[in-house]
């Protein structure tokens, strides 16, 4: 059964399930979820902890040995399994699917990682252990329901919610929960009241906002010129290679052109040809509402000139070129900006 980490909660009698499955790229959420699955297994008895990780040394026989063998001090036991790809081998799914048909009421198991597709949660063994199990997949949080996040957080924590000072801890730690519970934890020590004005708040947290390339493109498709450029600030501080950003531009200028001419020639999407996930199809039918053929060739000159430049080291300042080339994506008009890299012959 899957569960969000928001609609996850044990209290210290909730029956526990024989396994978890915690998978995702989301480390605060992933956290809080394990530290409550032991916490509410420790109120119940299981009193033993063993944590084993799959690596290149790995042998799962250990994994058969822990499930079966009990300890002289504890009748209960939880064993934590990180699978770091979500994938653990031929063998590995044998054992795994073994396993979760001889349920054990003194065996906790909880398999962890880090984000898993369809193609595992089809696998033989995944199924097999989520007919006794709780999925709980941890994706980063963004818009309203990070929004909602904060605000929880902050009222966990003792302080009045605002939706101003939400808003603030939305720009700051966006794409880093972890960050945005410590600057809580923070505020709550700064002021015990827990009322802090929006000001103080100001004064207090830090820009720990991260991104990746890939949310950068998210909010190009969706015409967010200004959050692009915050994202782009972040990407050059934590030191993104220029070329990498370029790659992500012109494949996605690829895709959009591609999409805009089947239009044109008036045929349907066909979404699995261009492997684009129904996830995201909204963010391209966003950009195609705004972007045109034209437009698409604008981009198309700007990467050229901006790919050549680059190879042959004539740029000072990469990131302000690619700062223009992403709001050519919004589309704004750099007409009367000019992309000079003043090329040499």
């Amino acid at each position: 059964m899957q569960v969000y980490p928001n609609r996850f909660s044990l209290q210290d009698d909730s029956p526990l399930k024989p396994f978890y499955l915690v998978f995702g790229d989301e480390p605060q959420q992933k956290l809080e979820c394990l530290e409550l699955i032991r916490k509410t297994a420790s109120k119940q008895g299981f009193d033993e902890r063993q944590s084993l990780v799959v690596d290149n040394q790995f042998s799962w026989d250990s994994l058969i040995e822990a499930s079966q063998t009990m300890s002289l001090f504890s009748n209960k036991q939880i064993i934590e399994l990180e699978l770091p790809t979500g994938k653990p081998g031929a063998e590995g799914s044998k054992v795994l699917t073994a396993i979760a048909q001889q349920v054990n009421a003194d065996v906790l198991i909880v398999i962890h990682g880090g984000k898993i597709g369809k193609d595992v949660q089809n696998t033989k063994w995944f199924k097999a252990v989520d007919k006794n199990a709780i999925y709980i997949p941890c994706y980063p949080l963004e818009g309203n329901i990070l929004h909602q996040w904060l605000i929880q957080q902050m009222q966990h924590a003792g302080m009045q919610s605002s939706p101003q000072i939400a808003q603030l801890l939305v720009d700051y730690c966006e794409g880093n929960l972890l960050a945005a519970k410590q600057e809580i934890q923070k505020l709550v020590l700064l002021y015990p009241n827990g009322n802090p004005t929006l000001e103080q708040v100001e004064q207090a947290v830090v820009d720990q906002s991260r991104f990746t390339v890939f949310h950068l493109i998210d909010v190009l498709l969706s015409g967010d010129g200004q959050k692009a450029v915050k994202m782009l600030y972040r990407l050059e501080s934590e030191g993104v290679e220029p070329n990498i950003i370029l790659w992500a531009l012109t494949r996605e200028w690829q895709t959009l052109e591609a999409l805009l001419f089947d239009r044109h020639q008036g045929k349907s999407i066909n979404w699995n040809q261009h492997r684009i996930w129904k996830s995201r199809q909204g963010f391209y039918q966003s950009a195609l509402a705004r972007l045109s053929l034209e437009s698409l060739q604008k981009i198309q000159t700007k990467l050229t000139e901006f790919d050549t430049a680059i190879k042959q080291s004539v740029i000072p300042r990469p990131y302000v070129e690619l700062c223009h080339l992403c709001l050519l994506f919004i589309p704004y008009s750099l007409d009367n900006i000019p992309l000079d890299y003043a090329l040499s012959d």
